[in-house]
């Protein structure tokens, strides 16, 4: 298992910054990938000029850029998440029937989504917390789960409370079932395996702190 890389927690600019290098490593000649509601959206701020990667809007929208700044923002312009981003060339806007068509048929390479909780076995929970006055929010989610190739999870490894999200079984309701692939957080990297847990990379803990906050959930070594 490796050894920290850190003596400090990655930011969410870091982890969005991890998750861009690792899409444009994965898919050296480009991919479609869509980017969930929230802390993925930022992924879009760090993939490098001519990745080749068209990023997909859950609202309608293929070959959407970074975030729009200043006099950049088009109220008209959005992610899914009604924040204003920029568009490159060849960009191109459909019905939002269509876009959950793509979704939904597989024609996504990599989804990032976040979450509020991931299983030992890929489970995903991130559309409700099951307390009675939360306000449920699936959204997209439960048709990119099942729809993209490769899922990816961007969150913090512990809730506000300093309870790990990362567990051997989901207590919150599920959005899919054994769908998550790779697991980026604030202190570090997880791939999920047929196996188990493997941890690719620490920030800002040892192998044994990672080990003992996710206990009883066993991890595999690189």
């Amino acid at each position: 298992m490796s050894t920290a890389t850190g003596t400090t927690r990655r930011t969410k600019e870091q982890i969005a910054a991890a998750i861009a290098r690792d899409i444009a490593e994965a898919h050296p000649e480009g991919a479609y990938v869509n980017l969930g509601i929230g802390q993925p959206t930022l992924v879009a701020d760090h993939l490098p000029a001519g990745s080749g990667v068209v990023l997909h809007t859950e609202n309608g929208m293929l070959n959407m850029g970074p975030a729009a700044a200043d006099d950049e923002v088009d109220p008209d312009l959005t992610n899914a998440g009604k924040v204003p981003v920029t568009e490159l060339p060849g960009a191109s806007y459909f019905h939002q029937a269509d876009s959950f068509a793509m979704m939904r048929g597989g024609h996504l390479d990599v989804c990032v989504l976040g979450a509020f909780q991931v299983s030992g076995s890929g489970d995903l929970a991130n559309w409700h917390t099951g307390a009675p006055d939360a306000i449920p929010a699936v959204g997209g989610a439960m048709d990119l789960a099942i729809g993209a190739k490769r899922v990816w999870v961007m969150m913090t490894l512990q809730s506000k409370d300093g309870s790990p999200k990362l567990v051997p079984e989901c207590t919150y309701p599920l959005t899919g079932v054994g769908c998550i692939d790779r697991v980026y957080t604030d202190l570090g990297t997880f791939e999920i395996t047929g196996a188990g847990v493997r941890v690719l990379e620490l920030h800002g803990a040892t192998s044994q702190e990672v080990a003992d906050l996710l206990a009883p959930l066993r991890l595999l070594e690189a």
